[in-house]
C-alpha cells in the first residue's frame, strides 16, 4: 500500500474541497510527467493508480494511426494488429514499464501538476455552479479595482469581472463595496475571467 499517495489525495481533497477522483487524476498526470523525464526521447505515458491501495502501474503507449509521424508515440494499424487484432485507429498499444519512485523529486513535480489541475477543476466547478444563473442578478463584494475592470468576490472561491464598458458612466467602486449586477456571460473556455457582470443599478 502506498500511504504517501493516499495521504496526498486526502489532504488536497479536504483543503480544496474537490472530489478525490480529481486529485487521483492529477497525481496520475504528475507521475506520467515524472516518468517521461527519464527518457531522452519524447514518449507517451499512462499511469494508473489503485484508488484503494495507492499503488500504481506505469505504461508506455503508442497511438494507432494511419501514417506514423512520431515514431516514439505512434504505431500503424497494421503493426498494432500484430499485437491485438481487435485494435482500431485511435486506440493505444501499451507496454508496462518501470514506475518511478514517489520520492521528494517526484513529489515536487506532482505538486506542480496538482496545483494546475486543481485550478482547472476549481474553474470547472465555478462554471457548473453559475451556468444556470446566467441572466440573473447576483451580488458580490469588490475585491480589486483596476483600470479596465473590477473583480468581484462571489464567495466559495468564485470571482466575477465587471468590465469598464459594462459600468454606468462615472460609476466608482472601492474594495469592500457590495455590488449587484446581472450575470450576462459564463465562459468556460476563458483562461482569465469566466464570469462577467453588467451593473444595471447603483451600489446596494
Amino acid at each position: 500500500m502506498n500511504k504517501e499517495i493516499l495521504a496526498v489525495v486526502e489532504a488536497v481533497s479536504n483543503e480544496k474541497a474537490l472530489p478525490r477522483e480529481k486529485i487521483f487524476e492529477a497525481l496520475e498526470s504528475a507521475l506520467a510527467t515524472a516518468t517521461k523525464k527519464k527518457y531522452e526521447q519524447e514518449i507517451d505515458v499512462r499511469v494508473q493508480i489503485d484508488r484503494k491501495s495507492g499503488d500504481f502501474d506505469t505504461f508506455r503507449r503508442w497511438l494507432v494511426v494511419d501514417e506514423v509521424t512520431q515514431p516514439t508515440k505512434e504505431i500503424t494499424l497494421e503493426a498494432a494488429r500484430y499485437e491485438d487484432e481487435s485494435l482500431n485507429l485511435g486506440d493505444y498499444v501499451e507496454d508496462q514499464i518501470e514506475s518511478v519512485t514517489f520520492d521528494r523529486i517526484t513529489t515536487q513535480t506532482a505538486k506542480q501538476v496538482i496545483v494546475q489541475k486543481v485550478r482547472e477543476a476549481e474553474r470547472a466547478m465555478v462554471v457548473d455552479q453559475f451556468r444556470e444563473h446566467e441572466g440573473e442578478i447576483i451580488t458580490g463584494v469588490v475585491k480589486k479595482v483596476n483600470r479596465d475592470n473590477i473583480s468581484l468576490d462571489l464567495g466559495n472561491n468564485a470571482e466575477a469581472v465587471i468590465l469598464r464598458e459594462d459600468m454606468l458612466p462615472r460609476e466608482n467602486f472601492r474594495p469592500g463595496d457590495r455590488v449587484r449586477g446581472v450575470l450576462y456571460s459564463v465562459r468556460p473556455e476563458a483562461r482569465g475571467a469566466q464570469l462577467f457582470v453588467i451593473v444595471p443599478s447603483r451600489k446596494c
